[in-house]
């Protein structure tokens, strides 16, 4: 008896892990839907996501070549396919990495249209401000662009000084 008992131990550690068939068809799923969104990514960012796979890679750089709506879409489950037989666990760490740069880069943009319009609405006070988050900015030209772009808004003409004031903020907040 003691011999039966410590066979069903042995098997415990041999435990089997059962997938159902919808949880397979999601990962599924999701991998193609990753594929999908590398292939539209630009050179510059595709080159960042690490493509070991060299089947997988042909297929990608393939598909970005495709016009055709089904040959694309035909494309697209083949490299979900070929996703699926590799590790992507290195592509899906680039990836995100990317998608976090780019919200990064949206939340800085936004924060610095934020500066612009305060300094507009508000004028001398907000001035101040700048001066103590960029300490290395002109004070006089934060001031010139500030009254001109108050000026273009009173007379209700095109934004340029405000677009200026955009990329005066965004060479401070870059250096």
């Amino acid at each position: 008896m003691m011999n039966d008992e410590h066979n069903f131990d042995e098997d415990d550690d041999d435990e089997i892990i059962y997938v159902s068939r919808s949880e397979m068809k999601r990962d599924m799923l999701e991998l193609q839907a990753l594929g999908e969104a590398i292939v539209k990514l630009s050179k510059g960012q595709l080159e960042t996501i690490p493509l070991e796979d060299e089947t997988l890679a042909e297929a990608i750089y393939t598909a970005r070549r495709i016009k055709h709506r089904e040959g694309l879409r035909r494309q697209m489950q083949y490299i979900g396919k070929l996703m699926r037989k590799t590790d992507t666990e290195a592509i899906e760490a680039a990836y995100k990495k990317l998608q976090d740069g780019r919200k990064e880069e949206a939340r800085e943009f936004h924060e610095l249209e934020q500066w612009r319009d305060r300094l507009i609405a508000s004028g001398p006070k907000s001035i101040e401000e700048v001066m103590t988050q960029y300490p290395n900015a002109d004070r006089q030209h934060l001031r010139q662009l500030v009254m001109q772009a108050n000026k273009e808004i009173k007379n209700k003409k095109p934004p340029a000084a405000s677009r200026k004031l955009f990329r005066y903020l965004r060479e401070l907040s870059d250096s």
